[in-house]
This record gives C-alpha cells, sequence and structure tokens, in this order.
C-alpha cells in the first residue's frame, strides 16, 4: 500500500483518546465536557462506504452546541457526518483530521486518524475461518450474514464461520453465517453460564466455551475448536459485547464495576489466548445507542435513561481503547464500529398517536439499542473493512 506522510500534531488524541499535552486545551476540553473517541485507524474498502457520524465520536447532552471541521483530502464533510466511498484507484493511506469548537467557535478538542483503503482483492488465494461473538446485535444475525455473503463475493477467498448459533438461535445449516452470539449475554455468562436450569433455548443453556472435567466447570476453547472448527484455532475471532455489561450502570456503578468486567474479559481472551497465541482477536468499539430518549421511553419505561446509557457507551469505549489499543504484537486489536452507524435513520421506528387529546400519528424512534436491518448492514461493512486490511497484511 502507498504509504502518505501524516503531519504530528501536538494535540494528537493517542489511541483514539482525548490525550492533550498539559495545556490550557486539555483544561477546556475538560470544561466543556468534550470526550473525543476518534480512534487512530479507520478502515475503508472500494465501493463500501466509509462513515464518521459526529454525534457518535463526542460525548455531548446536545450536538447542536458544539461544531465540527474535518480536513481530509478525500470525502466530504455533511451536516452530521464526514463520508467517503472509495474506488479502487484510492487504495492506500491518507490523514484526516476533526476539530471540534464551541458556540464561540473556540477549538475544545480536536483528533487525528489515518484512513486505510484496502484492495478489494485483499485475501485472494487465502482460506481462513472466523468466530463472531457477541450478544444481542450478533444473535441477531444480520451483520454476521451479511458479511457470510461479502466475503462469498470474493474470488478467491474462502471463509469459514465458527459457531453454534445461526438466523437468531436456529441450528446451523449450509449458507447460513454461523456465529457466537447470545442476546442479554456479556463478557462473564460467556465463561460462567454452564447448564442453566431456568433455561429453555438449548443454545443459551450453556457457555460454548465450557466443559466438565474431573467433576468441575471449566473454560475449554480446545474442545470447542475440536467440536467447531476441525481441531484448529480461528484465524480470527471478532468480539462486540458490552452492551449488556454496562447498560444499568450509573455513573458510581459504571466506576465500581468495571474491573469486574474486565475481569472476565481477561478470563475469555486468555482462554483463547492460551490455545492459539495466532489467533488475531479483535474487540470492536460498541455502537452509540438510537438518537433519542423515546426508545428507551419505549423499550425501558423509567428503568434507564438514552442519556445514562450513552454516557456508559462511551466511557465504555474509552476504557476499551485504553485496555486493548496498541496491542497489535500481541494480536489484539480494535475495530471502531461505533463511527460508522447511522443512530438517528438506522434504528427502528413507529407511528404513535401524539397524545391523547391528540389523533394525528408520528413516527418516534422505537428501539433503544438494535438496529434496523440497514444499521446492521452498516457493522458488516466495518468488520468487512476490517478484515479486509488484515487479509492485505503481508
Amino acid at each position: 500500500m502507498k504509504k502518505l506522510l501524516i503531519p504530528m500534531l501536538a494535540v494528537l488524541c493517542m489511541a483514539g483518546l482525548e490525550l492533550y499535552s498539559q495545556t490550557g486545551k486539555e483544561q477546556d476540553a475538560a470544561q466543556n465536557n468534550i470526550h473525543l473517541l476518534l480512534p487512530q485507524a479507520l478502515y475503508a474498502v472500494p465501493g463500501t462506504e466509509l462513515n464518521v457520524y459526529f454525534d457518535n465520536i463526542v460525548l455531548v447532552s446536545d450536538i447542536k452546541k458544539v461544531q465540527f471541521d474535518v480536513d481530509c483530502k478525500y470525502g466530504r464533510q455533511d451536516q452530521t457526518r464526514w463520508r467517503f466511498t472509495p474506488e479502487a484507484k484510492d487504495a492506500g493511506s491518507f490523514p484526516l483530521t476533526i476539530k471540534v469548537y464551541d458556540t464561540a467557535s473556540k477549538l475544545i478538542a480536536e483528533a487525528a486518524a489515518t484512513v486505510y483503503v484496502s484492495p478489494k482483492d485483499s485475501g485472494k488465494g487465502k482460506d481462513i475461518s472466523v468466530m463472531l461473538l457477541g450478544a444481542s446485535q450478533t444473535a441477531a444475525s444480520i451483520y454476521p450474514q451479511e458479511l457470510y455473503d461479502l466475503f462469498k463475493k470474493d474470488e478467491g477467498l474462502k471463509v469459514k464461520f465458527a459457531g453454534t448459533n445461526s438466523s437468531s438461535g436456529y441450528p446451523v445449516k449450509d449458507g447460513i453465517a454461523a456465529h457466537e452470539g447470545r442476546g442479554g449475554w456479556g463478557w462473564a455468562k460467556y465463561c460462567t453460564i454452564f447448564e442453566d436450569p431456568k433455561e429453555t433455548r438449548p443454545i443459551f443453556k450453556s457457555s460454548p466455551f465450557l466443559v466438565t472435567k474431573d467433576g468441575k466447570v471449566v473454560l475449554d476453547f480446545k474442545n470447542y475448536c475440536d467440536r467447531n472448527n476441525n481441531g484448529k484455532a480461528p484465524d480470527y475471532i471478532t468480539i462486540l459485547l458490552g452492551i449488556n455489561d454496562v447498560f444499568s450502570f450509573d455513573d458510581a456503578q459504571f466506576d465500581q464495576n468495571l474491573p469486574a468486567v474486565f475481569a472476565s474479559a481477561d478470563t475469555l481472551i486468555n482462554e483463547f489466548r492460551k490455545v492459539s497465541p495466532d489467533t488475531k482477536i479483535a474487540i470492536a468499539l460498541v455502537p452509540p445507542p438510537a438518537a433519542s430518549q423515546d426508545a428507551f421511553g419505549k423499550n425501558y419505561k423509567c428503568g434507564q435513561t438514552r442519556w445514562q446509557y450513552r454516557k456508559n457507551q462511551h466511557r465504555y469505549n474509552e476504557k476499551l481503547i485504553k485496555k486493548f489499543g496498541g496491542r497489535e504484537k500481541e494480536n489484539l486489536y480494535i475495530i471502531p464500529l461505533h463511527v460508522n452507524i447511522d443512530c438517528e435513520n438506522n434504528y427502528p421506528k413507529e407511528e404513535e398517536q401524539i397524545n391523547a387529546r391528540n389523533p394525528k400519528k408520528i413516527l418516534i424512534a422505537s428501539n433503544g439499542c438494535h438496529p434496523t436491518k440497514e444499521g446492521y448492514l452498516q457493522f458488516a461493512d466495518s468488520f468487512y473493512s476490517w478484515f479486509k486490511y488484515e487479509l492485505n497484511k503481508k
């Protein structure tokens, strides 16, 4: 891939976090409550749209109170996003910088990323296996199937999907993407749930990674690989977990409970790593929720607000980057899934009467954390672009 020089920025956000040098800018950013979450690497493939939705990368209660300025040779800046659909000739890499200003036009945050455009035929001639691990967003089976279909169109690339689940809990069939997605699950459940007597659905009764040995329930990823991947560890594992782990936290609970969440993450990843140090494990940053509180009212009554969960989701991603970012030498990677999802238009909406005295109906957001098919297809675009980047490596 061709190399382009990236200017050094004094306020470059290392690993996507707002890590300013100790200057007035850092103090100003804190005072303005700006948490800018632009990962250092973004991935694209010719013919596939890449987006950076501005509301997805900053933690602010009102996006209308900040302004964005994108500095990039490619793509275009719209009201709500930067977007770019590369062509074959764009293969290579280029810098992108985003600045955030307050209503007084004062610079309050700035970050840079490198956009990597991988050739469409990346991976040609290779034979790989992948395992997609996640919660309900994976269990919905839409992004796994789209990813499966995208790979099927790639000439000369063979991809096996390892898993015990497909089509929202149905047995795995030919032509359907297998995966390990279970609605309501988080890191801990994949380490602990075994023969749950309250669960009637076979796929949910036990973690696929647990077995009994000498009367004890233990993690055994080697056993999983023997049963589901011809005795070999997957070449790639993607993980989209966290939505259930942090969903219900308030601010204090987030700080108190996150160490336990990450302890389970370490337990699971260490088991994968013990079996296969060469498997590339990619942690997907959790996508933001639907853009409206209406969706949370519809789903959770007064049980959780969109703003609280949005804070949890954003802070969780910051912690994921801090924990797993910069560890490529250990075959650990970050997928910037959160930047590419349209939270305004690609989450479900339904008609509802305006109020008891007004019979007119309006569309309101109706699902807080689960996108429409179109949103899940944007998930697939993000995963696919990352895979292509990795497959393009020599």
